[in-house]
């Protein structure tokens, strides 16, 4: 991100508009900044009192701390999840709007996870795929080949 213009600019744009009587557009010209820009500031100067920019950056507390995070990994640790679960609990039950990034953070940091690692003929599901082409991380190489276990030390064929 780009620093902000320097307060000498904008106070000899608003000098420009408040003092001389030039338009927003015409002091915009004259300074070499857009006329957005010279929108901008003279609206800022106006409410606030003051040209100078808004903070920029700095830290941001995390929604997910304390009694939330206390809860969430108890919520976690009770049954099974998903994060678009978490995120609808947070807000119905907790009163907390978070998006799916946030929850998904904090259950990396926390190590907490839900894998599903049944087969789906065993959840009811009808596929029209290989049954084992659907098996859980780490199962044996599909007899169609797209997927290979890690542990299997599978690599790909070297290219000549």
């Amino acid at each position: 991100m780009t620093r902000p213009y320097s307060l000498d600019l904008r106070d000899r744009v608003m000098a420009a508009v408040e003092r001389d009587g030039l338009s927003r557009n015409q002091a915009a010209a004259r300074f070499g900044v857009a006329v957005s820009t010279a929108v901008h500031w003279v609206r800022r100067y106006r409410t606030t009192g003051s040209v100078a920019p808004p903070k920029v950056g700095g830290y941001k507390k995390r929604a997910l701390r304390d009694e939330h995070a206390a809860w969430l990994i108890a919520r976690c640790q009770e049954k099974d999840f998903t994060i678009s679960q978490l995120v609808e609990e947070l807000l119905a039950v907790r009163g907390l709007k978070v998006d799916r990034h946030s929850v998904w953070e904090f259950l990396h940091t926390e190590h907490l996870s839900f894998k599903m690692r049944q087969l789906p003929q065993e959840l009811g599901l009808q596929s029209r795929l290989n049954p084992t082409a659907l098996a859980p991380c780490g199962a044996a190489t599909t007899s169609s080949g797209w997927r290979r276990s890690r542990s299997a030390g599978a690599r790909p064929a070297a290219r000549g």
